[in-house]
C-alpha cells in the first residue's frame, strides 16, 4: 500500500459513486493505471464492497441505544451462540466484543422507545449466556461514519 493506493481509498470513502474516469482524475492517474490499482485494492480485501450510507431517521429508525452486555459465561459454544444470534438481530448495527466488563458493546436502532423495548425484552434478554444488559441513549452523534484515515 503506498501513497497513491491511499490517495484512491480516501476518494472513494468521500464519494464510492465516482467513476473510474474521475477518479483517475482525482488522483492524478491515467485510467489503465487507476484501474489496476483499484482491482487489486479489491482483491486484497482493502476495499470489501460498496455501499449506500443511508440515513436511519429518513427511513423511520430515530432511536438509538448502546447495549452494554455481561456474559454469564464465556465458554466457546456460548460465545458462539451468543454471536450468532447478536447477528441474527437487524436492528443491531454494530456488535463488538471487547475485552474486560462489560463483554460486549451494541449497537441498535428502533422506531422509538417502544420499539427499543420489546427487542430489549423478546430478543436482548433472551440472548444465550447473558448474564446482565446495561443500555443507554445515544444524544446525538458527533463523529458518525467518518472514512478511515489515509
Amino acid at each position: 500500500m503506498d501513497d497513491m493506493d491511499r490517495k484512491i481509498l480516501s476518494e472513494l470513502q468521500e464519494d464510492g459513486r465516482l467513476t473510474l474516469t474521475e477518479l483517475a482524475g482525482r488522483v492524478g492517474l491515467s485510467l489503465s493505471p487507476c484501474h489496476r490499482r483499484l482491482r487489486e485494492l479489491e482483491r486484497s480485501g482493502a476495499i470489501h464492497g460498496y455501499r449506500a450510507i443511508v440515513d436511519a431517521e429518513a427511513v423511520g429508525l430515530k432511536f438509538e441505544a448502546l447495549v452494554f452486555v455481561t456474559m454469564r459465561q464465556e465458554d466457546r459454544s456460548t460465545v458462539s451462540a451468543f454471536e450468532e444470534a447478536v447477528a441474527d438481530i437487524p436492528q443491531v448495527l454494530q456488535a463488538q466484543r471487547l475485552f474486560g466488563d462489560p463483554d460486549y458493546l451494541l449497537r441498535i436502532v428502533s422506531a422509538d422507545l417502544p420499539a427499543f423495548q420489546r427487542l430489549y425484552d423478546e430478543r436482548l434478554a433472551t440472548l444465550p449466556g447473558v448474564q446482565r444488559l446495561s443500555s443507554t441513549l445515544v444524544m446525538k452523534h458527533v463523529v458518525y461514519e467518518r472514512p478511515l484515515p489515509a
